[in-house]
């Protein structure tokens, strides 16, 4: 039994380490207000347009893969996009209508 209460210790502390890590390597995230251009649901692609009139395609990663389904062109979005640990654009992983 004692031997038992040891294992479960270790395995929520290797637990407890092992979550943030994992946040960590994910890199970080940023809101984007944008303009919907177009979504490519075969290609799991949105272009958007930024505030200041530039066109980015982005994979659509995560719950954006739904979320791209309920937009069309013109709509106004918050895109949360994901970057990896070099700070490199990686994708789309939110998006919520303005």
């Amino acid at each position: 039994m004692k031997r038992f209460g040891t294992i479960a210790t270790l395995l929520i502390l290797a637990l407890a380490v092992a979550i943030p890590m994992a946040s960590f390597a994910a890199g970080k995230t940023h809101d984007m207000k944008a303009t919907v251009v177009s979504v490519d649901e075969k290609a799991k692609t949105i272009t958007l347009k930024d505030e200041s009139g530039e066109s980015h395609t982005a994979p659509l990663m995560g719950k954006a893969l739904s979320e791209a389904k309920m937009l069309k062109a013109g709509d106004m979005v918050t895109a949360t996009c994901q970057d990896n640990e070099k700070g490199e654009h990686q994708g789309v992983t939110g998006l919520k209508k303005s």
